[in-house]
């Protein structure tokens, strides 16, 4: 697990579930049991999908190296929590 996928896990949890909801609700589904399925189906994908975005930010994104002189980040190669 990485830092970043931490904070992305409730974006992610947030937009897939909204999704799923707005299309159970075009589909003409309007109860109480649409929207758990949507945020349960969020909370179980919301974890794998921030670990895909995060891999590939950190896979594609030249300036994703982190410095251990500044303190903040830490450098591409020092170990995830």
């Amino acid at each position: 697990m990485d830092r970043l996928s931490i904070m992305l896990t409730p974006v992610t949890g947030a937009v897939i579930t909204g999704f799923i909801v707005i299309v159970l609700f075009s589909l003409g589904f309007y109860s109480w049991t649409a929207v758990g399925i949507g945020a349960g189906i969020g909370c179980v994908l919301a974890w794998p999908a921030a670990f895909v975005v995060s891999r590939r930010i950190k896979e594609n994104d030249p300036f994703w190296q982190g410095d251990a002189r500044m303190g903040v980040l830490p450098g591409r190669n020092a170990p995830e929590v």
